[in-house]
Formats: structure tokens, sequence, C-alpha cells
């Protein structure tokens, strides 16, 4: 059971990503995941229908999330909209764009060839999918990496660390966050499509509640590998995404209801987030225990002189 939820948690994996670009290095709330993710199962599943490969219905999911996240940013920078609200107002009407992709809320894949088929048919289905998301992941983070050495890349981490001290500098923050969206939205997107392809169906609403998911797991990996690295950054994403995945397993075997699941995530994300905060009280309180004793003991020698 644990080896499926690696299998899992490796297919959420640039959905983490794709959150942790927001969320981490824009400093932005983005709810057009909710929108992106089956958008990007929708256009994945209905371009495998219609006789494309796997892996150009994925490209397509991929371009089709970035221009919803272009969207999103062009919204919160252009029109001056709130970030929180642009995001509702996309994944509002990605909700739309979503139904007249597939036609219906909910879409079958039937026999088309998905990603794991292309490995040998005598590995496992579970080996397949784990090997599929280790090269995707790694793609993902080898060119991740590239990207954030490059200019445009600096410029995207300087405009989230300072905003203002970054337009000061020239560089054009506002073409920059709408970059930062696109590429986040776009990775959820494929996200989406792995998900639709390893479900075997895309469906309306399985978007709802993944910016929860997101959110969750990128607590999880910085509590798992805090790091400064941007790759080890992107490595700890998907070490969260992994481990999110195998606690919602073992949740799931230990008899809670798949129902309960939506309720489960908003736990453990509360605890992500409380759990980072009552570490840095205790730290406190230790470190100011030790001044204090230290003070004393200062004291102490003093008054015996």
């Amino acid at each position: 059971m644990i080896i499926d939820g690696i299998g899992q948690g490796l297919m959420w994996a640039c959905l983490t990503i794709g959150v942790f670009i927001t969320f981490r290095i824009l400093d932005i709330p983005d709810l057009t995941t909710e929108g992106s993710f089956p958008l990007g199962a929708a256009v994945t599943i209905k371009l495998m229908l219609s006789g494309q490969s796997a892996v150009v219905a994925m490209l397509c999911g991929f371009g089709a999330g970035f221009l919803a996240g272009m969207v999103t940013g062009l919204l919160d920078t252009q029109l001056h909209i709130p970030s929180l609200l642009a995001g509702i107002l996309t994944m509002t009407g990605l909700y739309s764009v979503n139904m007249h992709i597939m036609g219906k809320a909910n879409i079958p894949l039937l026999d088309q060839k998905v990603l794991t088929n292309y490995l040998p048919e005598t590995w496992d289905v579970t080996v397949q999918t784990i090997v599929i998301g280790v090269i995707i992941c790694t793609i993902v983070v080898a060119l991740l990496v590239m990207f954030f050495k490059t200019q445009s890349g600096l410029a995207l981490r300087a405009t989230g660390n300072n905003t203002t001290m970054s337009a000061a500098n020239g560089i054009k923050t506002n073409r920059t966050i709408v970059l930062g969206y696109a590429i986040s939205n776009g990775l959820i997107a494929v996200s989406g499509s792995l998900i639709a392809q390893s479900n075997g169906f895309a469906d309306i609403g399985m978007g709802i509640g993944t910016i929860v998911i997101g959110l969750a797991s990128v607590l999880v990996g910085e509590i798992i590998l805090p790091a400064k690295k941007m790759v080890w950054r992107l490595i700890a994403m998907v070490l969260g995404a992994i481990v999110y995945r195998v606690l919602l397993t073992l949740a799931m075997n230990v008899g809670v209801s798949p129902d309960d699941l939506k309720i489960l995530s908003a736990i453990i994300l509360v605890i992500v987030i409380v759990l980072p905060m009552i570490q840095n009280q205790y730290r406190s309180r230790q470190q100011l225990k030790r001044y204090l004793q230290k003070l004393n003991l200062n004291s102490g020698v003093k008054t015996d002189e």
C-alpha cells in the first residue's frame, strides 16, 4: 500500500511544484488550481480519444494550463483584481470551458494507450506508475532548475521577494508575475493529465480540493527537507507530495472512508501549518531559558568577586 502511495504521490508532484511557484516564490494564493487541474485532464483525454499520443496530449494539457495561468495573471496585473479573486474568477470560468471540452461531466479513456503502456507489459502497474512519475518529475525539476538560473527565472524569484525593489531595478514585474502564474498552472494541468490517465477518466469535479492538497504537500515537503537551494526545494516538493499521498493511502487502509479524505486533507493541512509554529515557540522558549541561565550565572560570578 505504501508503494501505491509513492506512485500516486509522483503523479501529484507536478501539482505541488506548481502551487509552490505561486505560493512560495510569488507569495500569491492562486485558486486557479482547481480549474487548471481538470483542464489538463480534459484536454489530455479528449485529444487521446481523437487519436493523439499520450505525450502530445499531455503537452497540450500543459499548454492549456499555461494559458489559464496567463488569464489569471493578466486579471491580477493589468486589471488590478486582487490575486485571490482573480484566481476564483478564472476557476469559475474554467468550469464552463472544461464542460465544453469534454462535452459532458465525465469522459472515460477507453482503450487508448497511456504513458505507462510504453513500458514493458510484464511490469506491475504500480511499478510502471512509479517509473513514469520519476521520469516526469526528474524532467520537470531539471528544467525548472535551469529556468531559475536564467535571467527570467532570477527575475521571477526577485519579484516574489520584493516587487517594489525589483521594479526599481528595471524588472518588468507584471510580465514576470504573469509568467509565474502560467508556469504554475501549466504544471498543475500536467498533474491533472497524469491523474486522468492513471484513473482512466476525466471528471468535471476532479479539481475540487486540489489547492488544499497542493498546500499541504508544499508544507509537508518543507518540514521533511528544509532547504535554501532551489534544486533541493523542488525535490522537497516531490517528497512532500509522496509523503502526503502515503498518509492518505495508509488512512484509507485503516478504514477511513473515501468520502472523508477531503476533511482528512484539511486536518493534515492544519497540522503542518501549526506544527512549525509550535516548534518555533519551543525554540524561542529554550533560547530565552538559556539566556536567563547565562545571565544568572554571570550575576553570581560578579557577586562572588
